[in-house]
């Protein structure tokens, strides 16, 4: 089955995946700017919860994969409290996805390959950026980023070992389309032994 929005009805899919799919493939051609950017939300130690936008980087029927440096701030979270929600919203369709599920590390070997794929500079700015802690001079990440490409001059850029991705595995994901007088079409999915099963819901 494929996505059809029939008077701005959502027909469900029997995998939510396909449905997103459809979603993302049309964002892609509406949103002026990454329409893969989604706020990922967790927990803190003290359970004050943070968030914060990062790049979805691929998705499957396992679920929805970002990389960042593991060593973050938000890295730090999902070590001690592995769960995490995201949303993608797409202001030029007027959707949003919502998703809420446990989070693990991805394989070494599908950090390396998207670690690999992505700009030299971006490489290296993975290796100078001590992510989420205090910065006092802009001179100082300046220098670290000329150190580092020194260091690597005439190479290839090697992961960084703190460095790697983290997957989203969804027990429920929830479709939103606005429609007017705020009366929103609202489709959930949720996993339950094995399976998904959908419900409407009240906007």
């Amino acid at each position: 089955m494929t996505e059809r929005v029939a008077g701005q009805r959502i027909i469900a899919t029997a995998d939510p995946y396909e449905l997103f799919a459809a979603w993302l493939a049309e964002a892609e051609k509406t949103e002026p700017n990454d329409p893969n950017a989604m706020a990922l939300a967790t927990v803190g130690p003290d359970g004050t919860p943070s968030i914060r936008m990062v790049l979805l980087k691929g998705f499957d029927q396992c679920g929805f994969a970002f990389f960042t440096n593991r060593q973050s701030r938000k890295g730090e979270h999902l070590e001690r409290h592995p769960k995490a929600a995201v949303c993608l919203h797409w202001k030029s369709l007027r959707r949003q996805v919502r998703a809420e599920g446990a989070v693990e590390a991805v394989s070494e070997t599908e950090s390396d390959a998207y670690f690999a794929s992505r700009p030299r500079g971006s490489q290296i700015g993975a290796w100078a950026s001590a992510q989420s802690s205090p910065l006092d001079h802009r001179a100082e990440l300046e220098a670290s980023v000329a150190a580092f490409e020194k260091k690597f001059e005439g190479k290839d850029v090697p992961r960084p070992p703190h460095w790697g991705g983290y997957r989203i595995k969804p027990v429920l994901i929830e479709f939103w389309h606005d429609r007017p007088h705020r009366l929103h079409e609202r489709l959930v999915y949720q996993y339950k032994g094995g399976n998904w099963t959908t419900m409407q819901m009240y906007p």
